[in-house]
């Protein structure tokens, strides 16, 4: 079969330790046999991070807006420990906030369903979708370490000079500060990316905060979601029988888990940040959801919601068995060749990543699987696999398919 040819470049980002792995095997096995996969790549391995002084970062996140499709591998944001162990000249900040900073985007991230992989929410029927403000918060916040009594306040100086300033806090002893931020023209986009999402998908759209806690910094966000739905979106909603409505974060949350799923639950960057973990966990593995972060331009990344899965990368460095499960990175390369098939009109690399999908979830409802689905899966006869045993396992599918 002669290779399927691409017209423009993916940009490729790679990652860290055993998703760096995957990420090899995938190509290796799944892509490289069947694409003339043509990428522009950039290696976000921790150790040229560093090198480079995070530049090659900021040069992904370039020609992501240049190319307007790009495929990252999950990558270690460093803590003092990482600091220490890959002797880094500072710690620097998350890979992902800062391409989500750049592009000014929402990441939407949705469960992948496999019969056999059961929600742990026994009320969840349908999926349900995070969306995610990808700018500002805690991931481009400045932080202080305050060592001794002293005064903090907040001081903003507009273009004329003029200053304003408010108390934070008189401290009597050491504490901590911490700055955080948005825009509301990035706050716009985000609840217009949310709107326009749940339109495409017919969904009813949640959206909360804290507002009753954040008066200022999280009634902005409900402000402007409500003020764009008035005045663009009310009409396009109920012409569908849809509906949106803002509602705090506690309340929301048990809403959530009274649900039968089916929605799309909008998240300021923090809140999306740890509940689309627990969302991913409670339909069964965080090894089990797409992750695509839309900029308002129209560029698109797509990645795996995980991290770099530490604990194997050490054991396979010992020569010991792993069984990772890779089934997120399968579904972010899918996802990105998908739509580059789409921009491109490749028809022929659109129908691959569909019928890649197709294969690797059929190679798991046929009981072929990794150790984290083995452990929980209701499917009666399993075969448990190793980490490259089940991306084989997905080719043998494939080949069938596409045969």
């Amino acid at each position: 079969m002669s290779k399927i040819q691409m017209t423009t470049p993916l940009v490729e980002m790679d990652g860290d330790e055993m998703t760096r792995i995957i990420w090899r095997m995938i190509k290796d096995d799944l892509l490289l046999p069947y694409i003339d996969l043509k990428t522009e790549y950039y290696d976000l391995g921790l150790k040229h991070r560093d090198e480079t002084d995070d530049q090659v970062t900021i040069e992904s996140a370039e020609a992501t807006k240049k190319y307007g499709v790009a495929v990252k591998c999950a990558t270690i944001t460093p803590n003092l420990a990482r600091m220490d162990e890959y002797d880094l000249k500072k710690m620097y900040k998350s890979p992902n906030g800062t391409i989500r900073a750049a592009l000014d985007g929402t990441v939407f991230r949705a469960p992948i369903l496999v019969r056999g992989i059961d929600p742990y929410v026994r009320t969840w029927k349908k999926p349900i979708t995070m969306a995610r403000h990808a700018y500002g918060d805690v991931y481009k916040n400045t932080e202080y370490r305050v060592e001794g009594p002293g005064r903090a306040e907040l001081v903003f100086t507009d273009e004329s000079g003029r200053g304003t300033r408010e108390l934070i806090h008189e401290f009597e002893g050491p504490g901590i500060i911490q700055g955080i931020h948005n825009l509301d023209k990035s706050i716009e986009g985000f609840a217009r990316a949310c709107f326009s999402y749940a339109l495409d998908v017919k969904q009813d759209l949640w959206f909360s905060t804290k507002d009753t806690i954040s008066k200022t910094y999280d009634g902005n966000f409900k402000a402007i979601f409500q003020r764009i739905y008035d005045e663009e979106y009310r009409d396009k909603f109920e012409a569908i029988g849809k509906e949106y409505f803002y509602t705090l974060i506690d309340d929301a949350v048990a809403r959530v888990i009274r649900s039968e799923g089916g929605f799309v639950w909008a998240l300021k960057n923090y809140d999306g940040d740890v509940m689309s973990d627990m969302m991913a966990t409670s339909f069964g593995s965080l090894a089990m959801m797409t992750s695509i972060l839309v900029s308002p331009d129209g560029a698109f990344e797509y990645e795996a919601a995980h991290g770099t899965v530490q604990r194997h990368y050490y054991k396979y460095l010992k020569g010991e068995t792993t069984s990772t499960n890779s089934v997120a990175t399968i579904f972010a390369w899918t996802g990105a060749l998908r739509k580059r098939g789409e921009l491109d009109g490749i028809a022929d690399l659109v129908t691959f990543a569909d019928k890649l999908d197709e294969a690797t979830i059929e190679t798991i409802e046929s009981g072929k699987m990794t150790g984290d689905l083995a452990l929980i899966t209701t499917l009666p006869e399993v075969t448990k696999l190793d980490t490259e045993g089940f991306i084989l396992a997905v080719k043998e599918t494939l080949e069938r398919k596409l045969a």
